[in-house]
């Protein structure tokens, strides 16, 4: 997955959740994996890559991750629920 604009949700090891923007995601849930990505998730690993959602645009991308991130705990879970049904 790249060349385009996505936003990811992980649940980390202490299951808490962690949203980011990145144009890579297996390369970003590889760095936060190495400890060498956000800080909050570091010593919070190993984390797991829950959600994807993909945009053509990087405003729009970040738009959608500062709204994931303003959700409560049980919001975003209903978010990352609605892709498995």
């Amino acid at each position: 997955m790249s060349d385009g604009h996505y936003v990811y949700v992980l649940r980390c090891a202490d299951d808490t959740l962690y949203t980011g923007y990145t144009t890579d995601v297996e390369r970003r849930v590889a760095e936060h994996d190495a400890g060498e990505g956000a800080k909050y998730t570091r010593g919070r690993t190993p984390v797991e890559c829950i959600h994807v959602e993909s945009y053509e645009t990087k405003s729009a991308a970040m738009s959608r991750e500062y709204e994931i991130k303003q959700l409560s705990r049980a919001e975003k879970e209903r978010v990352v629920d609605s892709e498995r049904e």
